[in-house]
């Protein structure tokens, strides 16, 4: 990445070699310039404000994403969000919409050049609309926890394998070494948690997708039927239930595309990269978002936070 970002930003710069600090903070002025004005363009061609977020769903960046809406200027009725992330607290994600719905009444719809995984996946279903190409993947809904080695791992996988003991369990088929394992590896706050976990994570879909993705869903696809609040609900419930699958997507780094967002999960989203209407948008984003990652590289910065009125990159 950094060789990438050092020959694309000399190309910028008509061929001309980094020769000293001077030269290096005079590039990063005019990327820094390019990055804002590229930002902008996607904000016409989409008629709405554009956040950029590239970052793991975990505070501060709450705190960043409010200081940034709190501080931009002559807003739009609708706000495109840029999201790029592996994931994090749902907390976390619940308390980055409440600021955005706070700031916008209209749309507010995500774009997702790469992956929003698990916490992000949350997040992106808050949203009136959602924008896929064939490189964008949501993830399978899974919080994360810190097993007794400190590593990181699958929550509701440990919930489901707890749950499969426990049935073999009450059928009388428990063997000494599996009982051992129980009472030393489960930890039963831990699986209250995971339980409180996906439970919410059910219940902050339920309510995104009744009231923003599917407000305006009012007759169905196939038989042109009546769409009730009910069936609203329930379609949005099935939605969350199976994100939260695990022995469905087998893993929780499992990329889902848009071809299986729409066929197996039956949710509508619009691909940016095929859809003619939106060929305009595209290109635009792509020129936005190659070089905002590509400059990333170069600083070594890991985060961003951007609007059209601010340089939060990290």
């Amino acid at each position: 990445m950094l060789a990438t970002g050092c020959a694309f930003i000399k190309l910028l710069l008509g061929g001309r070699a980094l020769s000293d600090s001077s030269d290096l903070t005079a590039s990063n002025n005019y990327i820094d310039s390019e990055l804002v004005e590229r930002l902008k363009k996607v904000e016409d061609c989409f008629e709405a404000d554009l956040i950029t977020c590239i970052h793991p769903i975990f505070a501060p960046f709450d705190d960043i994403i409010r200081q940034q809406m709190d501080d931009l200027k002559d807003k739009r009725d609708n706000l495109l969000v840029l999201l790029e992330t592996e994931g994090g607290s749902i907390e976390t994600a619940e308390r980055i919409v409440t600021i955005l719905r706070h700031h916008y009444s209209g749309e507010i719809s995500f774009i997702i050049p790469n992956h929003a995984m698990s916490a992000g996946t949350i997040l992106v279903m808050s949203g009136d609309r959602i924008l896929m190409d064939y490189y964008s993947i949501l993830g399978p809904i899974d919080p994360q926890i810190q097993n007794r080695n400190g590593d990181w791992v699958p929550g509701l996988g440990y919930l489901e394998k707890y749950n499969q003991i426990i049935a073999k369990s009450k059928r009388g088929e428990l063997s000494h070494a599996e009982l051992a394992f129980l009472l030393d590896k489960f930890d039963p706050a831990h699986l209250h948690w995971l339980e409180q976990a996906r439970e919410h994570s059910v219940d902050l879909l339920k309510e995104w997708l009744v009231n923003f993705k599917f407000k305006n869903w009012n007759v169905t696809k196939d038989r042109q039927l009546t769409v009730t609040q009910e069936m609203r609900v329930s379609r949005a419930e099935e939605i969350a239930n199976a994100l939260n699958e695990t022995t469905r997507w087998r893993s929780h780094g499992r990329g889902l595309s848009i071809m299986t967002v729409r066929n197996d999960l039956k949710l509508e989203v619009e691909d940016f990269g095929s859809d003619a209407d939106l060929s305009d948008l595209n290109k635009k984003v792509s020129g936005y978002y190659r070089l905002l990652k590509d400059y990333m590289g170069r600083r070594g910065w890991q985060y961003a936070v951007q609007t059209r009125d601010s340089r939060a990159v990290y």
